[in-house]
């Protein structure tokens, strides 16, 4: 009996790869590297649990918050993260609570616009949709009204 083609698997299953290993014994090499090259904040970085200098900080820190840490405003925004996790834990209003230290970290990202520039203007880009959204939402219910108003009209002249 001869094979087709439709006989053979169309996506045959690779070959393990020898060379996994490697990444285990190189584990303790990189443990002190900064995973973000590019940041210009030489402190080693504890990789395991995301910390620079070993400060206690949560597991697997969010991106954000490396970038924040990365900056000038270092300081300023672990105060203010502090201020939003207290609030928290405390079923506190964190605007009301940390209105200081959100215009503290607020100014000191101002004053680097090189390194948080980016950051600012994603915030202005979405205060600017939310305007827009708001005025179409506006918009649109001021043509419901008049909508409205028009059918009101029409049965009362009938």
């Amino acid at each position: 009996m001869s094979t087709s083609p439709s006989d053979k698997p169309l996506n045959p299953e690779p070959e393990p790869i020898a060379e996994a290993p490697k990444i285990q014994e190189n584990e303790k090499e990189n443990e002190n590297k900064n995973p973000n090259p590019e940041s210009t904040d030489p402190s080693p970085v504890d990789i395991k649990n995301g910390n620079q200098e070993g400060e206690e900080e949560e597991e697997g820190e969010c991106g954000f918050c490396l970038f924040m840490k990365g900056g000038e405003c270092r300081e300023t925004f672990i105060n203010w993260e502090k201020c939003v996790e207290e609030g928290e834990k405390n079923d506190e209003d964190i605007v009301n609570k940390c209105f200081d230290a959100t215009s503290a970290l607020k100014k000191c990202m101002e004053a680097h616009p090189d390194y948080y520039g980016v950051i600012l203007q994603a915030e202005k880009d979405a205060e600017q949709e939310v305007h827009n959204q708001l005025d179409q939402e506006k918009e649109e219910q001021v043509a419901v009204d008049s909508k409205s108003e028009d059918q009101r009209q029409k049965q009362e002249s009938q």
